[in-house]
């Protein structure tokens, strides 16, 4: 079983991104769940969504203490919260920033992770060019994509799509997509941040 954790704010489509996680893997014929776990339920407050991906029945109801990727949307929660807690020695982070781990001062925390299984995104300045909102959920989905290889772009498009049609969900597949890219490049040169 693959288990992510999502962490960001309310109004960020935290909550939103575990579920078009979880659409991405039905339609590859995977078992999927999504569920969110709410603070206080008032924007800008810290929120976390699960989602589990595995080829047998989810039977597990419980909040994803041990994942094996973390997805953090907003930066700013580096400060306040550990929110590496559980995450398996060979996991995943990805995170929401134009800035380097260095840059944000937390690469001495994170060098017990391979280097090349975390990565920032500038997934709101995707956002803002492609959906004209900041909400980085749907380019922190393609970024996830690329660096883990548990879903397919494809899946994760047309889930986009699906929950959001018409010319949002076009926009949000864009910034998907350019993060996917953005990665994969990323991912063949020696740093560990796409731009």
């Amino acid at each position: 079983m693959f288990q992510v954790r999502f962490h960001g704010r309310g109004g960020q489509g935290v909550v939103t991104a575990a579920e078009i996680l979880s659409l991405a893997a039905f339609q590859e014929g995977q078992y999927a769940q999504a569920f969110p776990s709410f603070g206080s339920e008032r924007t800008g407050a810290p929120v976390m969504a699960f989602c589990r991906i595995d080829s047998r029945a989810i039977r597990l109801r419980e909040p994803v203490m041990k994942p094996n990727c973390l997805v953090i949307q907003d930066a700013t929660l580096l400060q306040q919260m550990n929110l590496f807690d559980g995450l398996a020695s060979n996991g995943y982070i990805l995170l929401n920033s134009k800035h380097s781990f260095a840059d944000l001062g937390i690469e001495a925390t994170l060098e017990a992770y391979p280097a090349d299984r975390r990565i920032t995104v500038p997934a709101t300045e995707l956002a803002m060019e492609y959906v004209k909102r900041p909400l980085p959920n749907a380019a922190l989905l393609g970024a996830f994509s690329a660096l883990t290889g548990v879903v397919k772009l494809e899946h994760v498009l047309a889930a986009i799509k699906e929950k959001f049609p018409g010319s949002i969900g076009d926009a949000n597949a864009m910034a998907a997509r350019m993060a996917y890219d953005g990665v994969l490049q990323a991912q063949e040169v020696p740093h560990v941040t796409a731009n």
